[in-house]
């Protein structure tokens, strides 16, 4: 896999990532249940390439994170419902497709 495809795979994941939030009540979930959703996505991830794009995306300003016990929970900042929903974007964030 080359260094772009896996760039690629990151950028979709974390606007995935998004969009999981963007749909949850309450715009929260722990890295263990984004884990377990995001192959209804296309997408393989371990729990460590999970929180590294949560510390990721929280330094952007598109979650805040919290550690509890082994997992993390991520919520949803304004910023990061604003590229859910392609209102913003980010580099290193994947832009939705035309119609969400």
């Amino acid at each position: 896999m080359t260094d772009s495809y896996r760039e690629y795979l990151a950028q979709d994941r974390r606007l995935v990532i998004l969009r999981i939030l963007s749909e949850i009540p309450g715009y929260n979930c722990n890295s263990s249940i984004l884990g377990d959703m995001l192959p209804a996505y296309a997408h393989q991830a371990s729990r460590d390439m999970i929180h590294g794009d949560l510390a990721w995306l929280s330094e952007q300003g598109l979650v805040d994170v919290e550690a509890m016990a082994t997992v993390q929970v991520a919520t949803l900042t304004q910023r990061g419902l604003d590229v859910a929903a392609d209102r913003a974007t980010v580099p290193g964030v994947k832009r939705p497709g035309p119609g969400g």
